[in-house]
């Protein structure tokens, strides 16, 4: 689903869920964008690949073996921000109060 439309659609559909449940919006939001920011780059419907294809004119196989690797620290600092809220909210609650 193209990142936008996801946002529209589940971000008003899961907000209720996660203020009931005590999840900081902030690092649900946080977890969301970049869910769906790892999604763009990933096959068969990673947006970006295409048009990485479409500027440079190299075959998208390359393309997608060219980013694999950098899909893994991604996937990393998706596992961390996940499990440790403290990451994604530490610096707003600095300044924030």
């Amino acid at each position: 689903m193209e990142t936008i439309a996801a946002l529209n659609i589940l971000v008003p559909v899961l907000t209720p869920l996660i203020l009931y449940v005590g999840i900081d919006p902030l690092h649900f939001g946080m977890i969301m964008v970049f869910n769906l920011m790892i999604g763009l780059l990933t096959p068969p419907f990673g947006m970006v690949l295409f048009v990485l294809n479409k500027v440079s004119g190299v075959p998208i196989e390359k393309i997608v073996k060219a980013t694999l690797p950098f899909l893994i620290p991604l996937l990393a600092v998706l596992l961390l921000i996940t499990f440790f809220p403290s990451l994604v909210t530490f610096l707003p609650n600095l300044i924030f109060g």
